[in-house]
Order: structure tokens, then C-alpha cells, then sequence
């Protein structure tokens, strides 16, 4: 009978254990994780979702984390991203921020209370879309070099710097700029009139 008793009092401690990730398997989907005097075998972590709508996020090696074991064994284990520690501590101290941080040192946040969205540490992004993208703003502001295959401005501008032009027609009211003739052409200080 107490072997009885000491063996579900062995389940029961194993049903939730907490421990920190020891290896990953990226292709499989799967981790080990040290918990007290044990490693387990290769286990699936839990995600936010996994069906037509899928979420990646691995957990990584030292992460701490909870395993759930079905019956309270071990090889029966779903592990639980992630549980904050002293060598992993959270990233903000916000009430409502979302706060996403990576190795390299980027950074994606949005935080409520200034209404601010941040991407920092970035080397690259796209975003690609079949129909269209609408930057909707007062300001949109670019502080470097700006490309793009064609441009149409509706309401108007100003530009300032040297432009320069070249491959193709520049024409402002009908008058191309590059091509163009001066009628009542005249020597001295007279002025032209204006171009064709």
C-alpha cells in the first residue's frame, strides 16, 4: 500500500515540472529539458496556434520552462514556453506593452501608453503585397535614400537639392524641359519669349 501511495505522489509532482531547455530539434519541433536530476527525451513544445493558422517561436537552449505530463510521466511531457529567470529576465517592466526581443539585438514593441510601434535593430524588412499597401499619415518622413519604379504626386510639393535627371522626357505643363525651343530669339539684352 505505501508503494501505492509513494508512486501517485510521484505522478502527481510530475504532472507540472519546471525546468530549462538542454538541446532543440528545429526540424522536428522538439526539445529536452533538465528538470531536477533528469533530462527528457525529445518533447513537443506548445505553440499559440497549430492548425490552418501556425505560429513559430523555439524555444532556446537555458530557457526556462514547464513541462506538462500527462498521468505525471515524463515521456508524456508538452513543454511551455517560457518561464522569465535570472539569466533570461524580462525585457519591460510595462503593464500593457508587447515586447519582442531577439539575439541580435532587434527589438519590435508597441506601447500603449505613448501609442508608439517600434522596430529597432533591424538589417532588413519586407513587406509585399499583391493589390496595395496605404501608408496613412499626416507625415510620412524618409531620412535617407528613397527609390521607387514610378511616382505620381497629387497635391503638390516642393523639392530641394541638386535633381538630376537623366534616361527619359521631363515635361512640366506640356513643355518638355531636356527638348525644347525658344521662339523670338534675339541678341543683346531682350528677353526670348517663352518655350514651345
Amino acid at each position: 500500500m505505501n508503494e501505492q501511495i509513494t508512486e501517485i505522489l510521484r505522478l502527481l509532482r510530475n504532472i507540472i515540472r519546471i525546468g530549462t531547455v538542454a538541446a532543440v530539434n528545429l526540424d522536428g519541433g522538439l526539445c529536452r529539458v533538465d528538470t531536477g536530476n533528469n533530462t527528457t527525451g525529445w518533447l513537443s513544445w506548445l505553440t499559440a496556434r497549430a492548425g490552418k493558422t501556425r505560429s513559430w517561436n523555439a524555444p532556446s537552449v537555458g530557457e526556462q520552462v514547464l513541462i506538462l505530463c500527462l498521468g505525471g510521466e515524463l515521456d508524456t511531457g508538452f513543454v511551455l514556453p517560457g518561464v522569465f529567470s535570472d539569466e533570461n529576465p524580462a525585457p519591460s517592466a510595462s503593464a500593457d506593452a508587447v515586447h519582442w526581443s531577439f539575439p541580435d539585438g532587434a527589438v519590435i514593441e508597441y506601447e500603449p501608453e505613448t501609442g508608439a510601434l517600434s522596430a529597432t535593430g533591424i538589417q532588413s524588412a519586407t513587406i509585399q503585397a499583391a493589390v496595395k499597401i496605404l501608408f496613412d499619415a499626416p507625415e510620412v518622413e524618409c531620412t535617407n535614400l528613397l527609390k521607387t519604379a514610378s511616382l505620381e504626386v497629387s497635391r503638390g510639393g516642393t523639392m530641394k537639392g541638386d535633381v538630376t535627371h537623366t534616361d527619359g522626357k521631363l515635361s512640366s505643363n506640356g513643355v518638355v524641359v531636356d527638348n525644347h525651343k525658344h521662339g523670338g530669339v534675339k541678341h543683346g539684352d531682350e528677353l526670348t519669349d517663352g518655350p514651345e
